[in-house]
């Protein structure tokens, strides 16, 4: 950390653990999507490490665009990075060999141990890819086991879903080749939770079901006591106990894996605040967590907008990043956001991440295909004098540097130092020299990533109130965060105030509060008995 920062970070060290057995394995399996694997996988993680072992956590294949840097500059799905920090321990592509991201026209990116391999659809990539990842898979598993006393698995979708069992290397196979005892999650506030679990139970072939050795019920409203008939049925039907019944919470303070949370935020009343700040909720936005630095803050208020009725005249825009820059630039032109964006622009505070970085500048283009057809040029929104080109490669690094721009000087930005993670395929560059936009930042590769990451990042506008970066986590340096904000204060007629939220600390409190309340309802016993690890 720096002068400029709040202080302490809140991290532990790992615990010495020997005589501990090594390489045990869990499973946590779904009846469905979103019934809440990745939090109760991070809840035990989080359990484990407390009680002294090295825990890792791992997901053969993940769907997501919300990503995560690696200290080695490799991407894996951001659950596993932050189940990783969880843990306690740095992130690797082992917890996360394969990773697809979504892309236009059924075709997704596939990312293996934390590079591009190639875009496929989905029929190519059942036909093509799967029949040969489970080495990789299995390699990356056997791996982490010896390394560590326990891996927590995580499945994805369910293990029911007869139509990818052939191939399956998430679910149930993963669990057979890992040698995993599986935990099934379900989701009691969708409804249909006993038959959610029943007919999973019935779908699956005898020696899968043999291989379920308890059932955790999540999201429970209400009073436990009424649901216990139920509960005690289930049990007699199945002969598999419930190791626990959780409660909804939607206050964890957990990052989110997918872009479907923020669905939370439509039609939600929203406090009045000191601060206003709208971010364009793009249809393929990616890495959204850049902003939950910012809705921890007492004295702002985020909203997502999507129309420009919406828009209206708040303290701040922020474009957030996207897997398809040009996709997602041709829908702000649709949906006529562009325009609005434009005209709020002449007078307000914009800041572009990533994707909405090169959203800002004159225009886009696509030489290789990477985003769009071979040779595409699409105007961008003109608000920064650069354009973006994209590349055949993706660049994925950790990075560190300095706030330069002599346009902040005399601000708390001026001289701020920052750090984050890159993840884009485009590179961008300054289209007109008799306008003074500067670099926002001087760059320095990081500690474990000495690569080419040194140089300049962003533009920033002379007037002061436009800028974009390629630098995700940016809101996540407490000093550079509340700078920015006491700017938009000033610029209000509002007082500066002092830089008091740590939001690292703040995500180890989230972990640990994470895995207080998992105790309270889960039978920890029964599940270091299912693990095969003694007791703690």
């Amino acid at each position: 950390m720096n002068e400029k920062s709040c202080a302490g970070s809140g991290a532990e060290q790992v615990k010495e653990t020997r005589g501990f057995p090594q390489g045990r394995t869990i499973m946590l399996q779904g009846t469905a999507s979103d019934v809440g694997k990745s939090v109760v996988t991070t809840a035990l993680c989080r359990i484990f490490k407390q009680d002294g072992y090295r825990v890792a956590p791992f997901k053969s294949q993940n769907m997501a665009l919300n990503s995560y840097v690696t200290p080695d500059g490799k991407e894996i799905g951001r659950a596993q990075g932050v189940q990783a920090e969880a843990c306690g321990i740095p992130a690797t592509t082992d917890m996360n060999p394969v990773l697809l991201k979504p892309m236009q026209d059924m075709n997704a990116q596939v990312v293996v141990h934390g590079k591009p391999y190639k875009n496929l659809s989905a029929r190519d990539y059942r036909s093509g890819f799967l029949p040969e990842a489970k080495r990789i898979v299995v390699e990356a598993v056997n791996r982490l086991r010896n390394a560590y006393n326990i891996v927590v698995m995580e499945g994805a979708g369910s293990p029911a879903e007869i139509n990818l069992k052939q191939n399956d290397i998430v679910n149930m196979n993963m669990a057979a080749w890992a040698e995993a005892p599986v935990l099934l999650v379900a989701d009691i506030d969708r409804g249909g939770v006993f038959a959610s679990i029943v007919g999973t139970l019935e779908l699956l072939e005898p020696h899968e079901r043999e291989r379920v050795q308890g059932f955790i019920i999540n999201k429970f409203r209400g009073d436990v006591a009424l649901l216990q008939p139920g509960l005690d049925w289930l049990e007699e039907r199945t002969g598999i106990p419930v190791l626990g019944v959780l409660p909804y919470a939607d206050d964890l303070d957990i990052e989110a894996e997918d872009s479907v949370t923020l669905e939370q935020w439509k039609g939600k009343v929203l406090p009045e605040n000191d601060l206003d700040i709208a971010v364009v909720a793009l249809p393929r936005i990616s890495n959204f967590t850049d902003i939950d630095p910012l809705i921890a803050e007492s004295d702002v208020r985020i909203r997502y907008v999507r129309r420009p009725q919406e828009l209206g005249t708040p303290d701040a825009v922020i474009i957030p990043g996207t897997k398809s820059t040009m996709a997602d630039l041709i829908w702000l032109k649709e949906t006529g956001l562009s325009d609005a964006l434009v005209s709020y622009a002449k007078e307000g505070t914009v800041a572009g991440i990533c994707g909405g970085y090169q959203m800002l500048g004159e225009r886009l283009r696509d030489p290789y295909g990477a985003e769009a057809e071979e040779g595409a040029v699409i105007d961008g929104l003109g608000l920064l004098p650069m354009e973006t080109v994209f590349a055949a490669d993706k660049r994925t690094e950790r990075a560190r540097g300095t706030v330069i721009a002599s346009g902040l000087r005399g601000t708390e930005l001026y001289d701020c130092s920052v750090e984050g993670y890159e993840i884009h395929m485009g590179r961008s560059l300054p289209t007109a020299a008799d306008i003074a936009a500067e670099p926002l930042m001087k760059l320095q590769a990081s500690d474990e990533n000495e690569t080419d990451s040194a140089g300049f990042d962003g533009l920033l506008h002379p007037n002061g109130r436009i800028m974009g970066t390629y630098l995700h986590g940016l809101f996540h340096n407490d000093a550079f965060r509340r700078g920015w904000l006491n700017g938009l204060r000033v610029a209000k007629g509002l007082a500066p105030l002092p830089c008091e939220l740590n939001f690292a600390a703040r995500r180890e409190a989230a972990f640990d509060r994470l895995a207080d309340q998992a105790r309270r309802h889960l039978n920890m016993d029964k599940i270091y008995r299912i693990l095969g690890a003694g007791e703690p």
